[in-house]
Order: C-alpha cells, then sequence, then structure tokens
C-alpha cells in the first residue's frame, strides 16, 4: 500500500505556518470561506432625525483594493501584510466598511450617496456635508503565535459645498483595536468587525461635536 506524503503548504489558513512552524496540513481539498462584518448593529430609532450626510464611496490603495484576507505578524515581521489562502471577505474592504458606517451614523440622519445627493441639488435642496473616508489598514495584527487583534485604521475628512467648492471643515484618523477570540482566520474576522464598530462610534461622535 502507498502512502501519500502530506504536503508542505506555502500559505496555509493560519499564519503560524507562515512563521516557521514546522506544522503540516493534509493534501485534502480546502474550500475557500467567505466572511463579511455579520449583521447589522441594532437600531432603537424609528426614523433618521438629523441632517442629511453624503457618504461617498470608500478610498482604499493597494493590497485593500482585493477582497483578501489580511494579517501581520507583528512579533516577527510587521511591515509584511500576508493574505490568508482560503479565507476572503465576501467584497473589498472599502465596500464592507462603507456600509457598517452607513449602518452606525444612519441612526441619526440621513445617509446619501453621491447620485443621491446631486439630484437633491438639482430640485433646488442644499447640499448636504459630505464625509470622505480613506480606509488605511483593515487586518489581523498578530502579536505573538497564540494572541492577536483587528486593527482597522482611517481617515474621516468633512466638507462643506460652497459656491467656490468644497470647504475644509475637520479632519481626524481614528483607529479601532479589538483583541481576536481565537488565533485564526474566523477570530480575525471578528476582531476587525469590532473595531469597524468601535471607529465607527467614535465617528458618529466626532460628527456630533459643535463646529
Amino acid at each position: 500500500m502507498i502512502r501519500r506524503r502530506p504536503l508542505l503548504v506555502a500559505a496555509a489558513l493560519s499564519p503560524l505556518v507562515l512563521a516557521g512552524c514546522s506544522s503540516i496540513l493534509p493534501d485534502k481539498p480546502v474550500r475557500e470561506t467567505m466572511f463579511d462584518l455579520g449583521p447589522a448593529p441594532a437600531t432603537a430609532q424609528a426614523k433618521p432625525l438629523g441632517a442629511p450626510l453624503v457618504l461617498p464611496d470608500v478610498e482604499v490603495a493597494g493590497a485593500l483594493e482585493t477582497t483578501a484576507l489580511l494579517f501581520r505578524l507583528g512579533y516577527a515581521d510587521a511591515f509584511q501584510l500576508r493574505p490568508y489562502a482560503f479565507a476572503r471577505w465576501s467584497a473589498p474592504p472599502a465596500q464592507l466598511v462603507r456600509q457598517r458606517l452607513r449602518d452606525h451614523l444612519g441612526q441619526t440622519r440621513p445617509i446619501l450617496d453621491n447620485a443621491a445627493a446631486a439630484s437633491l441639488a438639482r430640485r433646488g435642496g442644499v447640499t448636504p456635508p459630505v464625509l470622505r473616508i480613506e480606509l488605511e489598514e483593515f487586518s489581523q495584527l498578530f502579536t505573538s503565535q497564540t494572541e492577536s487583534e483587528g486593527v482597522v485604521r482611517l481617515r474621516g475628512t468633512l466638507l462643506e459645498s460652497t459656491a467656490a467648492g468644497e470647504r475644509l471643515v475637520a479632519q481626524r484618523s481614528f483607529i479601532g483595536r479589538q483583541p481576536a477570540p481565537s488565533a485564526d482566520a474566523p477570530g480575525g474576522v471578528r476582531a476587525i468587525s469590532a473595531a469597524t464598530d468601535a471607529v465607527a462610534q467614535e465617528i458618529l461622535a466626532w460628527l456630533a461635536q459643535p463646529r
């Protein structure tokens, strides 16, 4: 009887393999798993009450333009982003983050896209302020082989439309860090989701500040 030898996997489900772990994965097919940020936050308000806000598409660059679920081995090489081999986001991070922000911000005011804002302006309405979001980090950071956290970092820019064009009202960077319940892709997803919710609540409070 011929026994098949297990294969050494270069991009394994667990980042521990990439860190030099001697574990060997079996050569059985592994089905790719798709993740999103989970259910939207519950809302107690029936209708948004505040002034409308325009939330364009979230801006990203580089690795965040794909659906790869990314992690860093902070204890080995924190400057290298690595993708999980068999775990991906159901949509690019920019889309997931925009939808999550819309869920949170929409609890207190109507959230419009660019098309809806342009339609409102054509009908003689006042052009609402614009919140531009640049997503800079959306990954799982391993601080050791057994502990990790979800890290979400973004920059928010609040703009006001004037006759001369857009005017800068305020700008701020936000960062959310939440511990992962497990040192794997599902744990990273839950931590990133929690970090995204935390950042969204910070943005909500920031927008409520008087200016």
